[in-house]
């Protein structure tokens, strides 16, 4: 079995209205490019940021200039057209109650967490709230892999998201000194007490770091502490469905990994690698 549960109907830049991407002749698009490679479970994890019911979470002045679809009306599209309903949910520290309910109050068969924000700073933009004008390297990753641990405890996730994102940049921003491992254990109490699964994503190949997600020290560390692993590759468009999966194959053969998470209704079971 091969999975992609981390999908985008749309790309992250446009702001066209959702009617655009949300489509059957769209949804084909994605279905023909699953079954070309192979892909037997296909869901949809749009970002939380995406629909106005988010803004009871959280008023960042982004979520506010992207809040503008319905999160029922997207959940009842993808329901329909037999895909798998997730949703890719940011942690937001000191929002953890308000989340939970946006989320709990609906039905999903995952929730995909992810670490895009330090406070008001973001880790993966460029621009006016771009994380990375403070410069230090050292502040900047602790912050992200204890924030990161933060998210896996809270239980509100099933897959936590490209887990070591804070690398994206490659060498377009500063990387700390040495080994690593010091911050990816940061994390670790909070993964190993949460019952989540940690992804491999291929996105980070085509981002300037130019590597998977997480970095195989992290994931070693999480497989050491029992946890189960979800491949997707977070496409935003068809083409990048399943995203240089060969690779990332060969890469968990090689680190003993022979089973992926598959969800429905927010329940895990394991299956061996297609």
């Amino acid at each position: 079995m091969l999975t992609d549960y981390h999908v985008h109907l749309r790309p992250d830049e446009d702001g066209t209205p959702a009617e655009r991407y949300f489509t059957a002749a769209n949804v084909e698009r994605y279905r023909e490019a699953a079954s070309e490679r192979g892909i037997g479970e296909l869901g949809v994890s749009e970002h939380v940021y995406r629909f106005a019911q988010a803004l009871d979470v959280w008023q960042h002045p982004f979520w506010r200039e992207n809040a503008l679809d319905d999160i029922d009306a997207y959940r009842e599209f993808v329901r329909s057209s037999g895909l798998r309903v997730g949703i890719e949910a940011d942690f937001v520290a000191g929002r953890e109650d308000r989340m939970a309910t946006l989320l709990e109050s609906r039905e999903w068969d995952y929730v995909v967490g992810a670490v895009h924000f330090l406070r008001d700073e973001a880790v993966d933009m460029r621009g006016e709230w771009d994380v990375w004008r403070s410069a230090d390297p050292e502040k900047v990753w602790k912050r992200y892999f204890e924030t990161l641990g933060e998210a896996a405890r809270t239980g509100m996730f099933d897959v936590l998201a490209h887990p070591d994102l804070v690398k994206v940049w490659g060498s377009d921003a500063p990387r700390p000194d040495g080994d690593l491992r010091r911050f990816y254990a940061l994390a670790m109490d909070g993964i190993a007490e949460a019952d989540v699964a940690i992804e491999v994503s291929t996105a980070g190949l085509r981002k300037p770091v130019a590597e998977m997600y997480p970095a195989e020290p992290f994931l070693e560390m999480c497989i050491d502490a029992g946890k189960p692993i979800a491949l997707s590759s977070d496409a935003h468009v068809p083409e990048h469905l399943g995203y240089e999966y060969e690779r990332a194959l060969e890469w968990l053969t090689k680190i003993g990994v022979t089973e992926l998470a598959v969800f429905e209704g927010r329940e895990r079971r394991m299956e061996p690698i297609g």
